[in-house]
């Protein structure tokens, strides 16, 4: 079982992770599944989704996206969970809380942090960032991925450092078919992940002219008046509304948000790792033999 989590609240890039991991898994000719907590929404599972049928108030918007590449199971129990998805043979598991679970074996666990935002002022929720204490999660882990620039990651990269965990480098980088169709166009950014302004920096950082922003709590679950004022928004300004992957499945399937949801379109993001070779001989290690 390969476990991906993150030391802070809020988004960090698991997801991309995990997607990155099940593809890999795929090209080694192996049958990965999620497992996921599917936080955001209000099914306890264990529950496989359907995208045809589930949607984010169910199962949370990262289960909607993870269920795009590889069978995925919601479970708050983990134990049951992965006993429900036995028959699809375990291959890739998704902790977006914390390395913490100890009813599971886990082959190996990587920690994904944000490069600029790193840990904060290193202290547990509500008083910092943290989910628990770093020096308890960097214990559990093997690897450490940092996605974007490493301008605040200092301290935990020297604790991981301390502790020989292997490090990584990645970045995220946005579809260049979608960047080209909002090349000539004007657009209201809008997004409610950990980071918005992450969103909002990458849409300007690759040209996108960006008249309008707005920004909503991570996991929002947008109501008929957000998609009422952000369309009627769109319309009077001449705005394309542009959001997230995670938005855009908290949008779809909604009657009530079928204004916005029709007029929006979704930048989606690939990570990349730059130590590619190495990542990969890591997730090999972790596999039986057929």
């Amino acid at each position: 079982m390969i476990c991906i989590g993150n030391p802070t609240v809020g988004g960090a890039g698991k997801t991309p992770t995990a997607i990155a991991v099940a593809r890999l898994l795929r090209a080694e000719d192996r049958h990965p599944f999620f497992l996921s907590r599917g936080y955001g929404g209000d099914l306890s599972g264990p529950v496989r989704v359907d995208p045809r049928v589930l949607r984010a108030r169910n199962v949370g918007d990262e289960a909607l996206l993870l269920a795009r590449v590889a069978p995925t199971i919601v479970a708050h129990d983990r134990v049951a969970g992965a006993k429900a998805a036995g028959a699809f043979r375990c291959g890739c598991h998704r902790d977006g809380r914390r390395l913490s679970n100890p009813s599971l074996v886990k082959d190996i666990s990587i920690l994904v942090v944000d490069g600029r935002r790193g840990i904060g002022n290193g202290r547990v929720f509500p008083a910092g960032p943290l989910r628990a204490p770093l020096a308890d999660q960097l214990e559990r882990a093997h690897a450490l991925l940092v996605i974007g620039e490493p301008s605040g990651v200092d301290s935990i990269m020297s604790v991981a450092k301390a502790r020989a965990l292997t490090i990584f480098h990645g970045r995220l980088v946005p579809d260049q078919n979608a960047l080209a169709a909002l090349a000539s166009q004007k657009v209201l950014a809008f997004a409610g992940i950990g980071d918005p302004e992450k969103f909002f920096a990458t849409l300007q950082e690759a040209g996108i002219d960006v008249q309008a922003r707005q920004a909503f709590p991570d996991h929002h679950r947008f109501r008929q008046i957000d998609a009422a004022e952000l369309a009627a928004r769109a319309e009077k300004d001449g705005l394309i509304p542009v959001t997230t992957e995670k938005d855009m499945a908290r949008l779809l399937g909604e009657p009530d948000l079928e204004n916005l949801t029709k007029i929006t379109r979704s930048l989606p993001v690939t990570l990349i790792i730059e130590e590619e070779r190495a990542f990969v001989e890591m997730i090999r290690g972790t596999l039986a033999p057929k």
